[in-house]
């Protein structure tokens, strides 16, 4: 029996001594609390099955401490009164202390924890919750507005807590989102439950550190932790190449689903895992990767892999080199690992003694690979072999036979013809086939399934061209007051005309600038700065003209830049169909400028022109720290011309030799570059500089009476191609590795060089 008051708590100590008198433990009682001072009194006077209730509305700066005991039968929970309605903001979080403890009904945004942590399972080093447990809360872009200001969004601490059908989405600063603390014995073997949680998408950071959940530390790595991972949902998750960072023993990690997520579920460090029942979708999404085995005693099985683009260590499936008599927090070898019943399906990368080099030199041993179904469309298994796998047992296993196998044992290869089931998954039509791969009986989860019912699911980035379109008539500042009143996903619309803009346009939104003609509006820029896109600001300039003749005269004007502050959104930029010119009123104005601390998920340039340009065209290269950060994932020039630029094409810099992260990449294809990077004021004496981009194909394009191109490798296995291009009276692409030894890796190919004489 359970009787529910509705009071404030200051009331509560008299009301309890009136209603319940000797028998107060047998009710339980609904305290509505409507400020932190009512909380606080709330807490002091709490029984076993009572409920705190925060009350609808949004609690600024609340740094909650719940600290209870409870029992197992009559836990003690922290709710909000109505689900979808209760908003911790500002400065806030949550700490959880004590035993059986449930905490539901909470939304954090609009924010950020002022601590190292949003929820954490601990009041402090000794003061853990047990048997605890945090579900259908939202934490929706809680972030740290300073990006590579460290923080957790959730730590587990204690043991047998769980954690379940809860929405986390948009981490934009540094540091993992979720992760399990074996930091003290008290939070070891600890046997929490992460159950159906709603992981959605997390932006690239261009760092490391962007982990999406981690178990334990390569610290403890050789500690059990007994942690259930299962029925989650990871979308998008984007941060850096490891999604899972498991570092920790005797994990389980079971009917999870991987949606179009670049990186791959690690097993960095700990021995005995298992991997089972997990789905990875990757839809052909660049570097959408599987599952990378380390350490010892690692079981990968009946697991289903589709569409995953993914190589070298974010590759589909990955099985590793160690290093001998490892370090701790280094590459233990693989010994005994068991990968049986796993279907592969257009997996573009199996790895085999990855990441073998004059450290990682200790080959896997005592391992099985058996009653697996790899099916490629493209003539190929996509296993690749670094080193020797003779420790590697393969048996059984079942290959389509339009695909060139490259290991001549243990794999059988026959027609076979794959059909979706119900499910959503491939398998073989012919049931003698079906008994190789993953298991029929698999039903990966569904978005709908995971996380919370009142909040929806919302797309990350505001689709360009998703608004209404508004005419905008030629003028002066026309523009401007056109972008003020525009909603982000606006098309703003140019009338043929002069628009001559006298103020910095300053953008916050997501916005289109669309000539209606292409090449009749024209834009004259009367500041050092026609563009700055700030947080929340992305930017697509379609069949404007651009005529910068009007501008300042001042050295180190800039077109469009990035605010001069630090970002922590990323932003996206889109240049078609547009023509720039007489960038040259003074010295060193630059097209575009990117801020240090600044990041572009993509830079795209098609079919364009640009001419006259005293500085540079793009200024990727502010992180210069060497800390592995970079400004750009993608940059992309196409089908365009651009003359007559005293810089460079583009200077990108990612120093250091962290390898978690993808990018940058850089593609320039079908474009006449002339007389680029000849300026005095070139300390780069380059056309283009590359140092550090990770993947690079510069192909077809046209160099006239120009600078070199300079690339300069670093770190973890760029990939690097320069074909089919013509380079008259240009010097030759210089092409270095900074750190490997031994000849260049970068293709080289089909490239003209010619010599005009005469200036013909």
């Amino acid at each position: 029996m359970r009787a529910n008051f509705h009071f404030h708590s200051l009331t509560r100590p008299v009301l309890l001594s009136l209603l319940f008198v000797a028998c107060s433990n047998a009710f339980a009682a609904d305290i509505l609390v409507k400020d932190p001072q009512a909380y606080d009194n709330a807490l002091k006077n709490i029984q076993p099955g009572d409920n705190i209730i925060l009350a609808d509305g949004t609690w600024q700066n609340f740094e909650i401490l719940f600290k209870a005991k409870g029992t197992e039968e009559e836990p003690i929970t922290l709710r909000g009164q109505t689900p979808g309605k209760v908003f911790l903001s500002g400065q806030s979080n949550l700490r959880l202390a004590g035993e059986h403890l449930v905490v539901t009904g909470l939304v954090f945004k609009d924010g950020f924890t002022p601590t190292g942590e949003v929820i954490a399972f601990r009041r402090n080093k000794e003061d853990v919750a047990n048997h605890s447990r945090i579900t259908e809360v939202v934490i929706d872009n809680f972030s740290n507005p300073e990006k590579f200001e460290q923080d957790s969004w959730v730590m587990m601490y204690g043991q047998h807590n769980r954690f379940d059908h809860n929405h986390v989405v948009g981490k934009r600063n540094a540091g993992v989102t979720m992760a399990v603390r074996l930091t003290t014995e008290a939070s070891q073997q600890n046997h929490h439950r992460i159950d159906h949680n709603y992981f959605g998408p997390r932006p690239i950071l261009g760092s490391n550190g962007g982990e999406t959940l981690r178990i334990g530390t390569s610290h403890h790595s050789l500690t059990d932790s007994f942690t259930l991972i299962e029925n989650n949902y990871f979308d998008r998750c984007n941060g850096e190449v490891e999604i899972i960072s498991n570092k920790s023993g005797k994990n389980t990690i079971r009917n999870n689903v991987f949606f179009e997520s670049r990186g791959t579920l690690t097993l960095r460090h700990g021995n005995g895992n298992i991997v089972e029942n997990n789905v990875f979708f990757g839809n052909g999404v660049d570097h959408t990767g599987g599952i990378r085995i380390i350490n010892r005693d690692q079981i990968i099985r009946n697991n289903y892999l589709e569409g995953l683009t993914g190589y070298r260590f974010g590759s589909g499936l990955t099985i590793m080199n160690g290093v001998p008599n490892s370090k701790i927090n280094r590459y233990h070898q693989v010994d005994n690992a068991l990968i049986e019943n796993n279907t592969l399906v257009n997996v573009e990368h199996i790895q085999f003694a990855a990441g073998s080099d004059k450290e990682r030199t200790a080959t896997p041993i005592n391992s099985i690979v058996k009653d697996n179904i790899i099916v490629n469309d493209k003539g190929t298994d996509g296993i690749d072999i670094f080193d020797d796998i003779s420790g590697i047992k393969f048996e059984n296993n079942l290959l389509n036979k339009a695909a060139t196998a490259s290991i001549d044992r243990g794999f059988n290869q026959q027609e076979i013809t794959l059909k979706r089931a119900a499910n959503g998954l491939l398998y073989p039509s012919d049931k003698a086939q079906q008994k190789f791969g993953a298991s029929q009986d698999l039903n990966p989860i569904s978005k709908n399934e995971v996380g919370v019912s009142w909040y929806a699911k919302a797309e990350p980035d505001i689709a360009f061209d998703s608004g209404k379109i508004i005419s905008v008539e030629p003028g002066d500042n026309t523009l401007f007051d056109a972008i003020a009143q525009a909603a982000t996903g606006d098309v703003l619309e140019l009338q043929a005309g002069k628009y001559r803009e006298a103020k910095i346009l300053s953008l916050n939104k997501t916005l289109t600038i669309r000539a209606k003609r292409k090449g009749e509006a024209v834009i004259y820029p009367q500041r050092s700065t026609l563009f700055e896109i700030n947080n929340f600001g992305n930017l697509t300039l379609d069949g404007v003209h651009i005529d910068a003749s009007n501008a300042p005269d001042a050295a180190g004007n800039t077109l469009i830049r990035t605010t001069r502050l630090p970002m922590q959104q990323n932003y996206r930029l889109v240049i078609e169909n547009s023509v720039f010119e007489h960038l040259d009123i003074n010295h060193s104005y630059h097209f575009f400028d990117a801020g240090n601390r600044s990041f572009a998920d993509y830079i795209r340039v098609t079919n364009s022109q640009f001419s006259h340009i005293t500085g540079d065209l793009f200024r990727l290269n502010k992180e210069i720290d060497d800390l592995g950060i970079y400004n750009v994932e993608y940059l992309t020039i196409s089908d365009s011309v651009v003359e007559h630029v005293e810089g460079a094409i583009a200077k990108v810099y990612r120093g250091g030799t962290d390898e978690s992260t993808f990018g940058p990449h850089v593609v320039l294809s079908n474009n006449k570059f002339s007389d680029i990077g000849k300026g005095k004021r070139n300390k780069s004496d380059a056309a283009l500089t590359l140092l550090g981009v990770q993947v690079t194909t510069i192909s077809n394009n046209e160099f006239v009476q120009s600078a070199p191109v300079i690339i300069d490798h670093t770190v973890g296995e760029p990939v690097t191609v320069v074909k089919g291009n013509t380079f008259a009276d240009t010097p030759a692409p210089v092409i270095t590795e900074r750190y490997a030894k031994g000849p260049v890796t970068a293709t080289v190919a089909d490239n003209k060089m010619i010599t005009m004489g005469n200036g013909s």
